[in-house]
């Protein structure tokens, strides 16, 4: 696993200003990481980089090349963390296409943008981790765009997988369940209880349990290729 006594380590995350990207963040700089965030709002880890972009811009995206490729220059492993993510809600009935490719250019396509620019500066050693979601593997009503999107991450993942066979670049796609973020938070007490509800352990993840297991993923070569559940249990039904 990555440590401070291990070189020079990068943490390139999306969306590190609150819920799962900043607990993560948090815990790569805990360890002695160099880190770079992606979003339109900065991050509050202290010391790190800030670039903003809105991932939904494939303009803005292209801009951030040099920026980003000189953030990470003189790292001797860089971790990145394709965390940030839209959703939209809708059956398949109303859904428009607008809405669905604007959910593709966050959730698929900038990943893969991010992958191309970053690739030539990652050595062995290094990791592309992908946050999916529950909706990576299942459905459920009126989500349409997010779960096409969230299964089209974890496509993105397994050929990630296979086009950096003997790199030494490692990638996996983590999917929690409901997590203790902003968004949940302000559901209500009886949404949370009914969410809660839903796994085996009774309770929310916490950002942190995830942050963890994303830092533990990314020294783990191991991994190489795998969807992770970190959802407590999902009750199914």
């Amino acid at each position: 696993m990555p440590s401070k006594s291990s070189g020079t380590h990068c943490l390139v995350i999306t969306g590190a200003s609150k819920g799962i990207g900043l607990a993560t963040a948090t815990r790569f700089a805990n360890a002695g990481h160099r880190i770079v965030n992606l979003s339109r709002t900065a991050t509050p880890v202290p010391g790190a980089i800030q670039i903003s972009v809105d991932l939904a811009q494939p303009v803005e995206l292209e801009a951030i090349a040099a920026p980003l490729l000189s953030a990470v220059d003189g790292a001797d492993v860089v971790t990145l963390v394709h965390n940030a993510a839209l959703m939209i809600p809708g059956s398949v009935r109303d859904i428009s296409a607008s809405q669905l490719r604007a959910l593709f250019e966050i959730n698929v396509v900038a990943p893969m943008s991010l992958n191309q620019m970053l690739l030539p500066q990652m050595r062995g050693g290094s990791a592309i981790i992908y946050i999916g979601s529950t909706l990576s593997h299942r459905a459920t009503r009126n989500m349409t765009a997010y779960v096409t999107t969230k299964h089209a991450l974890v496509g993105l993942m397994r050929s990630t997988c296979q086009d950096l066979a003997g790199t030494g670049v490692h990638t996996c796609c983590i999917c929690p369940g409901f997590t203790e973020t902003e968004m949940i938070l302000s559901y209500g007490e009886q949404a949370l209880k009914n969410l809660a509800g839903l796994s085996t352990q009774n309770r929310l993840s916490t950002p942190i349990e995830i942050a963890d297991f994303v830092y533990f993923a990314a020294g783990q070569p191991v991994l190489n290729g795998a969807v992770l559940n970190a959802d407590l249990g999902f009750i199914e039904p």
